[in-house]
């Protein structure tokens, strides 16, 4: 997170509400009441920061969506720019009830009107009756109004952030409703346990406002390096594997070379016993008597 507290006093994040208009659950970020203003506690701020920058990151990081969501004048553009710079979903203008409670419904006039802009640009549009086609141009500004930061949201988003608790009553009960995480600049008038990651800080000064959400983008930015680098990553494992299951298989196609025969082992031959040389015969008995 590339920011630091001097950075947010000069943008004047620390400046509250009035004290006539406290509220007392604030109390845990508030640094003191001076000459009738709130001071908020920048170390509180940074701490706030700090949680909702991790948490944006990871949920990006994921590959969930974080709805911007800023309709007072002051955040207005701010909001825009943010989403522009990271393509993000947003709302600027009057939240539409229901657009997270009732997702069905709005999906179906999301539809509609993509429609309707589709007609306009083939120049179906212009060939319909007057008559016709001026109502059907009503409704596209109508819709476009309502539609505008959200015609490319497919789904309910991960997670939302909100500029003023207070002003954005209505959405953030909505995302309490649905169970989507809510990241929230939270002013002194505010309470803080609305929303899952608060921010202490001023919500109407259009430097802090500015100053917190280019440190939201950064997160966002953040959040998808990760995800890209970890999609790298599984991509080279991937490889990996597949060229050693390719080894492992190549070497199961290889044909087996036939054994090699080996050759009879001949069988000792017996080693002939010697030949006995004959024995002379004795003379005669009777020939021995003869001669005497």
């Amino acid at each position: 997170m590339n920011i630091e507290l001097t950075d947010l006093l000069d943008a004047g994040v620390h400046f509250g509400h009035q004290v006539k208009r406290w509220n007392p659950k604030s109390k845990g970020f508030v640094f003191d009441h001076r000459q009738g203003i709130s001071v908020i506690d920048l170390a509180k701020t940074y701490e706030g920061l700090k949680a909702a920058y991790d948490f944006v990151e990871e949920t990006v990081a994921k590959g969930g969506e974080v709805l911007l969501v800023g309709t007072k004048r002051q955040a207005q553009e701010i909001i825009r720019e943010t989403a522009a710079n990271t393509g993000m979903p947003f709302c600027v203008n009057r939240w539409m009830g229901g657009t997270l409670t009732n997702w069905q419904t709005i999906t179906s006039s999301i539809t509609k009107y993509k429609k309707y802009m589709k007609m306009e640009a083939d120049g179906s549009l212009a060939k319909l009756p007057k008559k016709e086609g001026s109502a059907i141009r009503r409704e596209m500004a109508r819709m476009h109004r309502n539609f505008e930061g959200i015609v490319k949201m497919e789904k309910l988003p991960a997670a939302m952030f909100v500029v003023d608790v207070n002003y954005e009553d209505i959405a953030v009960a909505e995302a309490r409703r649905v169970k989507i995480p809510v990241a929230a600049i939270v002013d002194t008038n505010s309470d803080p346990s609305t929303v899952d990651y608060a921010i202490p800080g001023n919500d109407d000064a259009v430097k802090s406002i500015r100053i917190i959400l280019e440190t939201i983008a950064e997160a966002v930015e953040a959040g998808r390096a990760k995800r890209s680098a970890a999609a790298n990553q599984g991509k080279k494992g991937g490889d990996a594997t597949a060229a050693a299951a390719e080894a492992v298989a190549a070497a199961e196609e290889a044909p087996v070379a036939a054994p090699v025969e080996e050759a009879p082992v001949k069988a000792p031959v017996a080693a002939e016993a010697p030949v006995k040389a004959p024995t002379p015969e004795a003379p005669a008995a009777e020939e021995e008597k003869s001669e005497g």
